[in-house]
């Protein structure tokens, strides 16, 4: 039978037999299911941070102020840097692996996608 291919992007390759990634394959064979999972990352670190900036700029004199703002954009810009990390995990009879992580959502649904079709299309 020849290989149907469903995705292919850079080092990440879905065809009906295999899933190919960072060196890593997995034959399709044993896939039985695929899930997304998605951390959630703590946002502790820029709050106390914060926090921190706003006791500064309160109690200091000027100078101290310029310091406490300085670490409140600090932990401002902190804070939107924190973003989920997507997940892809395959199942099989032997467990459970997570094959492929990114912070672009769009990218993880289209590798699970590929690979749900290429579990349909073997039958």
């Amino acid at each position: 039978m020849e290989e149907k291919e469903f995705f292919s992007h850079g080092d990440v390759r879905v065809t009906n037999s295999r899933f190919t990634v960072s060196g890593a394959t997995y034959a399709m064979n044993g896939v039985t299911s695929v899930k997304q999972l998605q951390t959630t990352p703590s946002k502790v670190g820029p709050v106390i941070l914060a926090i921190i900036g706003a006791v500064v700029t309160f109690n200091a004199d000027s100078g101290g102020k310029i310091i406490g703002i300085l670490i409140l954009l600090a932990a401002i810009f902190w804070f939107k840097k924190i973003r989920p990390e997507y997940i892809v995990v395959l199942n099989s009879s032997s467990g459970e692996a997570q094959a492929l992580r990114s912070y672009d959502k769009n990218y993880i649904q289209s590798v699970i996608n590929a690979l749900n079709e290429s579990i349909v299309f073997r039958g």
